[in-house]
Order: structure tokens, then C-alpha cells, then sequence
């Protein structure tokens, strides 16, 4: 796999914490000075699952990028080109690829999805109705608009409604698909798709794509692309990776790199032989490997954007981030129940749950109004309070929390 590209503020940060499990007081001791303008908020931040928090030196990154326009006008391209190479080399250090230049910058997770189906001719397509609203609505656009069939699988009933490896595999034999939707984990509930692999072995079985939605799972989960063997994957910085709005990503199986048949329409001069050569030939030719996936002028600000944050996770690593995850939200459970406040999982066990509880209440969205007012930033989806922790959350905090939360519910 390739090794990540960290910085040195970065990688003393993360040295400081040496190689064991992660603790509070060592995260306390060595990461939150790195948050210092973020920590002066006056609130208990858990929607880490939405918009991560930024480090502080992801100001310091972004002015760079724009004191280089100053200085260099056109000659910022050099640096902003870099960068974009660095985003793609840490990306795919972070989900396990072997080639960064399977990693095609997006402005969004969505246009990742337009761009395979703009690949594909009129495909015949299964998905979730688990699927975070705007993969969800580009697909019933182009439904729509008869650019793709689309057969939709249901949640199983429960509270959460869970999705069933099951049903995904049943409608795969059933519509023998052109491409399979799917996320990793769902945005909703947090659930873990249980036998991911199984349900990419039948779609492979019958001729068909597969495409994951990691958006919910890369960064807070380890993850292993190649191993999985899916031939997409769509994901972004605005959460775990506390890179904000407009850093996503298009991952593409090395395997599909040098298959010219599969060419988007979703293109633009730098996905051209020479992007800079300003030839003119009749058919278009691609560049080589991903890089013939990439389209017109790429927006450099959010790259640099993306990068503290990005580095961070790698530094640490994601399987420690992981443990200490389940460990704060195993602590937030325990709380919450000793006040007699009902919470669940996205699925039946901790392994199976991405990195936030859920709080069942037909009034979600109006109780994160309340529950903010009174001091506990957090959102809800789909009749659930949604609660994630991170390594900027203390124990300390995390029990205010809880009886916060239960004064709040009980109004």
C-alpha cells in the first residue's frame, strides 16, 4: 500500500502519542492543541458525523494556497497542482490502494456517482432506499429522465430500519443489474453493511458494477478497497477527515484503468493525452490510468482544505481511531441509559455500527433545536437524534452530555 504523505507539525503530534491504544490523556495532551480555535466554542460538539471539526492549521493551509494566487498569479498552478497529487496519493493511502492515481478529485460525492453512470448506457441499476437524499435523487433523476432503470430494495422494519444483505442479493439475481449502489455504511443509521463482499461477489457473478458509498465509513473505519474488491467507491472530506465542504473523491479499481471501453462523458481537458499540449485531434484521447477519469479545471482551495484533516486521521491511524471510537460511544450508551434515555445502534453490535448512536424520537429535528439551545450541538435524519464523539469529545463531556440530553427529552 502506499505510505501517507504527513506533515511535520502533524507527524510530532501524532509521534507524541506513541504506538499504544489511544487514551484520553494522551488525545488531550498531544491532538487538542491542535484544535485551539475550535475548542474555544462554548458547546458539546456531537455531529462530528456531519461536519467535522478543522484543525487549526487548515486556516494556515487555505491562506497558503491563496497568498501563492497573490504572489505567483498564473505560477500557483504549480503548487496547486501538487497538491491535488498529494489529496489523491493520501486518499488512496487512507482506503487502501496501491495507485493514487485511481483516486479522481470531486467537488462532491455525487458527481463520483454521475460520473460511472455517464459511463454506462441506459444501465439497469439496484440500490437502497438507504441511500444518503443526493445519491438518492441523482438516480431518480436520471430514472426520470429514462437515462437508467432503477430497482430500489427496502429496509427490513425495525427501529432503525436495517438493510438486509440479503434482499440486495436477491435483487441482484432478480434484475441481473448493470450496477449495484450501495453504501458501506448508511448515512441514516449508522448500520455496517454485514457481508459487503458477498453482496460484490454476486453483482461481479452476474456481470455487473459495483459501486460503494464510503462517505460514513472512510476515516472512522479501516478500509480495505482492494480487498473488498468493489469497482468504485464515492467518498469525502466533509466528515471524518474534517476537510469540509467540496473535497470528495471517485476511487476506481486498478483493474478498470486501462479498460478504454469504460469512458465517461463526464470529461474536460484534463483528462486529455496533453492536457496542456492544445491538440486537437478528432477522437478524444485520454490520458493514462485515472487521470483519463478527470474533467475540466479542478477548484485547488478545497484540496488544501482537506489536508490537516486528512493527515491527522492518517498520522493516528484509522484502526486506533476506530477503537477509541467505539470505546467513547460505548461510554455515551452507558451514560445515556443511567439517565434512562433509549438509544440504539445502527446495528445489532458495536461492530456492525459506524460511529454514532441514534436516539429514536418522532420530533428529532425540533429536540436539536432544544438540545442545542441548551448546550449539545447535534442533527437528526429519519425520526432519529444522531450523536457521534470524537477524539475532541472527554469523557467528561460526554457524561454532561447525556444529562443534558435526558433533561431536554423529557421537556
Amino acid at each position: 500500500m502506499i505510505a501517507p504523505i504527513i506533515g511535520p507539525a502533524i507527524r510530532h503530534a501524532a509521534d507524541a502519542l506513541g504506538s499504544a491504544a489511544l487514551t484520553e490523556s494522551a488525545v488531550v495532551r498531544a491532538l487538542h492543541p491542535l484544535f485551539s480555535r475550535v475548542l474555544q466554542r462554548k458547546e458539546i460538539y456531537l455531529a462530528n458525523h456531519s461536519l467535522g471539526r478543522p484543525l487549526d492549521q487548515t486556516a494556515d493551509d487555505v491562506r497558503e494556497a491563496i497568498d501563492a494566487w497573490y504572489a505567483e498569479m498564473d505560477g500557483a498552478w504549480n503548487l496547486w497542482l501538487r497538491e491535488q497529487s498529494t489529496f489523491r496519493h493520501n486518499i488512496a493511502s487512507m482506503i487502501g490502494l496501491d495507485r493514487a492515481d485511481a483516486v479522481v478529485p470531486k467537488t462532491s460525492a455525487g458527481q463520483g456517482l454521475r460520473s460511472v453512470l455517464n459511463a454506462l448506457d441506459n444501465p439497469r441499476v439496484v440500490a437502497t432506499r438507504g441511500e444518503f437524499d443526493s445519491i438518492d435523487f441523482i438516480l431518480k433523476t436520471y430514472a426520470w429522465k429514462n437515462k437508467a432503470k432503477v430497482r430500489w430494495v427496502e429496509p427490513a422494519p425495525g427501529r432503525p430500519p436495517r438493510f438486509r444483505a440479503a434482499d440486495i442479493l436477491q435483487a441482484i439475481e432478480k434484475e441481473s443489474p448493470d450496477l449495484v449502489v450501495v453504501s458501506l455504511v448508511f448515512y441514516a443509521t449508522g448500520q455496517v453493511l454485514e457481508d459487503a463482499r458477498s453482496v460484490i461477489a454476486a453483482a461481479h457473478a452476474r456481470g455487473a458494477l459495483v459501486l460503494l458509498d464510503v462517505y460514513h465509513a472512510a476515516g472512522v473505519i479501516p478500509l480495505d478497497f482492494l480487498s473488498l474488491g468493489a469497482d468504485f467507491a464515492i467518498g469525502g472530506s466533509y466528515k471524518y477527515t474534517r476537510g469540509g465542504a467540496g473535497a470528495c473523491w471517485l476511487a476506481i479499481h486498478p483493474r478498470h484503468l486501462s479498460d478504454n471501453s469504460l469512458r465517461t462523458l463526464d470529461t474536460g481537458w484534463f483528462a486529455k493525452h496533453d492536457t496542456f499540449g492544445f491538440e486537437r485531434p478528432e477522437e478524444p484521447l485520454l490520458a493514462p490510468g485515472g487521470d483519463a477519469w478527470l474533467e475540466s479545471t479542478f477548484a485547488p482551495l478545497p484540496l488544501f482544505q482537506a489536508r490537516a484533516g486528512l493527515q491527522l486521521v492518517l498520522a493516528v491511524g484509522v484502526d486506533r481511531l476506530r477503537a477509541y471510537s467505539l470505546s467513547q460511544l460505548a461510554l455515551l450508551e452507558g451514560e445515556l441509559q443511567r439517565h434512562a434515555v433509549a438509544c440504539v445502534r445502527g446495528g445489532p453490535s458495536a461492530e456492525t455500527s459506524g460511529g454514532y448512536l441514534l436516539l429514536p424520537d418522532p420530533n428529532a429535528p425540533q429536540r436539536c433545536d432544544e438540545l442545542k439551545a441548551a448546550g449539545v450541538n447535534t442533527d437528526a435524519r429519519l425520526g432519529h437524534i444522531r450523536l457521534c464523539p470524537d477524539i475532541l469529545n472527554t469523557g467528561e463531556e460526554l457524561s454532561r452530555a447525556a444529562a443534558i440530553i435526558a433533561r431536554v427529552l423529557r421537556g
